[in-house]
């Protein structure tokens, strides 16, 4: 993506990237799946593949390309899917992007008592101070992490938070598709 900013490392600049794409797409879309394949390794072993994907003439030896999945079945919980994910050797890493409601943590102690599932769902989505976030988590076998979140309100690249612990339980649920 020509927008994606440049940064430290190549999961950071792969998870940019899936965020601008899936900005792109708008608000109020689906759970999006990407498997992360060694660029340079594509463009070796797959050329028709990534003349496709428009990497014959990139110039960077380093880098992932995000290669986006097959839509994730509705109905069947994140978690659940996951679990049934057993990615190839050629697959270096992968990344999910999810949009959630959430609340900032001061709303915590508010919590009905006794909520949960469907009714706490429903509670959250009528809070007056929640937030739609996208967030966009990507994890590589190696266990390298990384992560971007992005607010509705604050719908910019300029506004985009990075960081390898902001979502740290998907980020773990993403590694064990990794685990033997």
């Amino acid at each position: 993506m020509s927008n994606t900013p440049m940064a430290a490392s190549p999961l950071t600049r792969a998870v940019l990237e899936i965020d601008e794409y899936a900005s792109g797409l708008g608000w109020n879309q689906p759970a999006r799946l990407f498997a992360l394949v060694d660029t340079a390794r594509l463009r070796a072993q797959e050329p028709g593949l990534a003349a496709q994907l428009g990497l014959e003439n990139e110039q960077e030896t380093i880098g992932l390309t995000p290669i986006e999945q097959d839509e994730i079945p509705a109905g069947k919980p994140l978690d659940e899917f996951l679990g049934t994910i057993a990615w190839p050797d050629a697959v270096v890493g992968c990344a999910l992007t999810v949009e959630r409601l959430m609340l900032p943590p001061s709303a915590e102690a508010s919590v009905p008592e006794g909520l949960s599932g469907k009714k706490l769902t429903q509670w959250v989505a009528a809070h007056p101070d929640r937030q739609e976030v996208r967030m966009t988590v990507g994890v590589l076998r190696d266990g390298t992490r990384d992560s971007a979140l992005r607010l509705r309100e604050k719908d910019a690249a300029t506004e985009v938070l990075t960081g390898a612990g902001l979502v740290p339980g998907l980020a773990e649920a993403l590694s064990a598709t990794f685990a033997d």
